[in-house]
């Protein structure tokens, strides 16, 4: 068995399709064919039940890939570790980034870290705090950028505080409140509301707030970008709470302290048990901060 046929199977079960297999594994389509017939003949299984028009991974054929995945992380990291003991970082390092990151420059640091290791590969994804927490423990993220809940700390994974802050109230210019210093969550408890999913990270830090205070509150908006939130505030559809580094100068919107209002921490998370060197490097050219943007 050779590493070769378990990139092969596995590009098999993510294509579906033995031509765009082959075409993402720079090889011809018989050679990749006569691979996994080699490969399951050792095996004594069928991987695949193929016709001409279609291709399904086996059971059998589940457990191997999944596997053999596994092989190839391995692979992968043991030249990595190689070339890092001889002082070299390469490799890949896959990041996640919410959309609402405000303790760090996320592209001036890429940047930086591009630069200083022109040997990594980076990728970036961009999605849900609690989905990059799920994706970094099954070792699909190296590292991750999480906004939560005050209080909130998830297992499984190592984190750095990078920021703490309390949300603000974003509103309309043309808001009733919008000429007000300083509010309380029951002045915003009759408004309608402008928020990310339910269940997700950024709206839970609002939710627990509010439940905590004994209120209730209708959110009539769920988006999962920043800039569509403050969108719809700037038409005076809703109101929002947000991190202050998201509600400065938004046009057409005021943004107020609201003295009993959430409060958001951001993390640097990544792998708590083995983090690859390009992960280790990253983490470490993140120093810990504490961001502060005046409303």
């Amino acid at each position: 068995m050779e590493l070769q046929q378990l990139r092969y199977a596995v590009a098999i079960a993510e294509e579906q399709s033995f031509t765009r297999a082959a075409e993402r594994c720079f090889v011809v389509q018989s050679a990749l064919s006569r691979q996994i017939k080699s490969l399951e003949s050792e095996l004594g299984v069928r991987l695949f039940a193929r016709t001409s028009r279609k291709v399904e991974v086996t059971p059998a054929g589940e457990a191997f890939v999944e596997q053999a995945r596994l092989c190839l992380r391995a692979a992968e990291r043991a030249k990595v570790a190689a070339a890092a003991a001889h002082g070299e970082i390469r490799g890949s390092l896959t990041i996640g980034v919410i959309p609402t990151v405000t303790a760090v420059d996320v592209a001036a640091v890429l940047g930086a870290f591009r630069r200083s290791y022109p040997e990594v590969g980076v990728h970036v994804r961009t999605g849900g705090s609690d989905e990059f927490l799920r994706r970094i423990a099954a070792g699909e993220l190296d590292v991750g950028f999480l906004g939560l809940a005050e209080g909130v700390t998830p297992r499984g994974v190592q984190m750095r505080e990078l920021s703490r802050e309390r949300l603000v109230a974003v509103l309309s210019e043309r808001h009733r409140l919008a000429g007000r210093h300083r509010l309380r969550l029951e002045d915003l408890a009759d408004e309608p509301f402008v928020d990310f999913p339910e269940g997700s990270s950024g709206r839970e830090q609002s939710d627990l707030a509010f439940d905590r205070a004994g209120l209730r509150r209708e959110v009539s908006f769920e988006v999962n970008t920043a800039d569509l939130l403050t969108g719809l505030v700037r038409q005076g559809l809703g109101t929002t709470l947000v991190a202050p580094g998201l509600a400065h100068d938004v046009p057409g919107c005021v943004c107020i302290p609201v003295s009993d209002g959430p409060v958001r921490v951001e993390y640097l998370a990544w792998d708590s048990f083995n983090p690859s060197p390009a992960a280790q490097a990253f983490v470490d050219a993140i120093p810990a901060s504490s961001a502060q943007h005046p409303c």
